[in-house]
């Protein structure tokens, strides 16, 4: 179902040319329709032929442009309204200018009141109007005078808007809906409205309510005032949604399904001014609309038509805080913005989001030409791997709204370059190298450390190793093909000194007051060179079948004090020599009793 979008200047007469054509009236406050000024979005639909159509209705005036650009964005076509008593003015230009820099390009102009003036006032206005819409998106458009007060061209402008919209169909997987209304209704509880794009939705569905990431469910479905059991994009759409209330949805939130988003705070972009302006820069105030959603940002950096914008973490005043998680941004490449300058209180830019998450400053404006907003989606997750050398394919996905790489190595979740992979095994060998360096008398470093270090799951860091020359894998411990804990002559001596310590007796010393580091204690223990019973007692292997065969020289069912008085130990010895037998499945303890298997 095509959705369709009014434009143009206050008092120009969209609403009531939308009622017109729809027999029904768009503003829904009391105050609108006190004043006759449309303040808020709304909404309108009507059968055109055999192609049901929905009229999202915007006020024109300059104080709620920020509610018009809420819901222009996810529009098929644009109703450009101008009135034949007034001509071109200055939200004309203005909401042509959003149009332009959002790329809508099907559309048609309205010239409404046609009935207040003679013929040559509305051929002076044609020319004007075509005057202004040269070098736009709409130069094509056609030009329909019309009359709402008396009828006279409102067949022509139903069929010029059939014609229009006809093609239009919505497709996809991915469903999103960017919020633009929320409210209560008794005994139903929460419903949010919007413009469903992407993807199908269906009673039932568990959906996230982005970007705080709450999980709600589809409880019904409405559109235009009529039950479904599922809807399809590109129609307005009402949810009746279970789990989150009215404030945890205000206008700028977006639905979407689990792990097929990614919100963000900071993106490149390519970026064009409007007609109207001479020159973007990063020193203005800024505000971004998006969706439904505004919210200020900055432009960290721009060059040419490219631009890093990041969500404005910027108080009056300047003051630092920390981002919160309601300021982040659910976006893939090829979402369509507006930028306003906030201090002029004028649309300045728009443009498309090529990457949500670039990687290093320096190299993001020369990365963006890189990246084609308008390639499919397995091209653009092409495009954004070679980018970044590495990523998760769920957030390739996200990115570019729903693309595979087809290039690059595949290792479980992760997708990495030939270069990539190259730098990530060079890495490897390097954190290994410095491991051993810090840490001679280790074996080499964990897999599983070796992975957190790398920023991968443990299955790429593996791949890594596997593909090196210079690694090896040796159980759960990664080390060079080359390294050989060797003891330095220190080591030796501290070695020898304990040793000579523990074969006095069995009453051993405690670990700690052998004289050994600590590094040393585990390589011995590694080695098997020592047996470690607890944290702080370790004897000789000799020493521990001397005890092993005082053990099977007892009864069955033997007490801690019969084995105490066996060996001459005292119980501080005795009992941790048991509990580690009994650990390593040498005695079985019932009770206070113990038995050699």
């Amino acid at each position: 179902m095509p959705v369709i979008g009014t434009a143009g200047h206050v008092d120009h007469g969209k609403s009531t040319l939308v009622e017109a054509l729809t027999s029904r009236d768009p503003d829904r406050w009391d105050e609108e329709k006190r004043r006759g000024l449309t303040i808020d979005l709304g909404f309108a639909w009507a059968d055109f032929g055999s192609t049901e159509v929905s009229f999202v209705d915007v006020p024109g005036h300059e104080r709620y442009l920020k509610n018009m650009l809420a819901g222009i964005e996810a529009i098929d076509a644009a109703l450009l309204v101008v009135a034949a008593d007034e001509g071109w003015m200055p939200q004309s230009e203005e909401h042509l200018a959003v149009l332009d820099l959002l790329s809508v390009d099907r559309g048609l102009v309205a010239l409404t009141k046609s009935d207040l003036v003679d013929e040559e006032t509305i051929e002076i206005a044609r020319l004007e109007i075509l005057d202004q819409l040269e070098g736009t998106s709409l130069a094509e458009a056609p030009i329909i005078a019309v009359s709402a007060a008396d009828g006279n061209g409102l067949d022509d402008l139903r069929s010029a808007l059939e014609l229009l919209v006809t093609g239009l169909e919505g497709g996809g997987d991915r469903p999103r809906m960017w919020i633009d209304r929320a409210f209560t209704i008794s005994g139903a509880g929460t419903v949010v409205t919007g413009t469903l794009l992407g993807g199908p939705l269906s009673i039932g569905d568990q959906l996230v309510l982005y970007p705080v990431e709450q999980p709600i469910r589809v409880r019904s479905l409405q559109s235009h005032e009529k039950d479904h059991d599922s809807v399809t994009p590109n129609r307005r759409v009402a949810i009746n949604i279970s789990g989150a209330e009215v404030a945890d949805a205000p206008r700028g939130s977006m639905l979407g399904v689990q792990g097929q988003w990614d919100s963000t705070e900071r993106f490149t972009v390519a970026v064009r001014t409007a007609r109207y302006t001479d020159e973007l820069t990063s020193k203005g105030a800024y505000q971004l609309h998006i969706g439904s959603k505004a919210l200020p940002v900055t432009i960290q950096a721009i060059r040419d038509s490219y631009a890093v914008l990041a969500v404005d973490e910027r108080l009056p005043g300047l003051v630092r805080r920390q981002l919160q998680e309601e300021e982040r941004l659910p976006l893939r490449a090829g979402d369509r913005f507006i930028l306003r300058d906030t201090g002029r209180q004028l649309v300045v830019a728009g443009g498309v989001v090529l990457d949500p998450n670039p990687g290093r400053m320096s190299q993001a404006l020369d990365d963006a030409s890189r990246i084609d907003p308008s390639a499919a989606p397995d091209d653009i997750a092409d495009a954004l791997l070679q980018l970044r050398g590495s990523d998760e394919l769920v957030r390739l996905a996200a990115h570019s709204g729903g693309g595979t790489p087809s290039s690059g190595i595949l290792i479980g979740d992760e997708a990495l370059t030939a270069a990539g992979f190259a730098d990530l095994t060079a890495r490897a060998e390097e954190l290994v190298a410095s491991e051993h360096e810090t840490n001679p008398l280790r074996p080499g470093l964990p897999l599983a450390t070796l992975a957190k270090h790398l920023g991968v799951a443990p299955e790429v860091a593996e791949r890594a190793v596997e593909q090196s020359t210079r690694l090896k894998r040796e159980g759960p411990v990664v080390a060079e093909t080359s390294h050989d804990v060797v003891m330095s002559e220190n080591d030796e001596e501290a070695w020898m000194r304990a040793r000579s310590s523990l074969e006095e007796g069995l009453a051993v010393p405690r670990l700690g007051d052998l004289g050994m580091t600590q590094e040393l204690s585990h390589l011995l223990i590694r080695s098997g060179r020592l047996v470690q019973i607890s944290d702080d007692l370790v004897f000789l292997p000799q020493q521990i079948e001397q005890l092993v065969e005082t053990m099977k020289g007892l009864a069955d069912g033997f007490t801690v004090a019969e084995f105490r008085d066996a060996t001459g130990l005292s119980r501080k010895y005795a009992v941790p020599v048991l509990e580690w037998a009994d650990k390593e499945g040498l005695t079985v303890r019932r009770g206070d009793l113990r038995q050699v298997r």
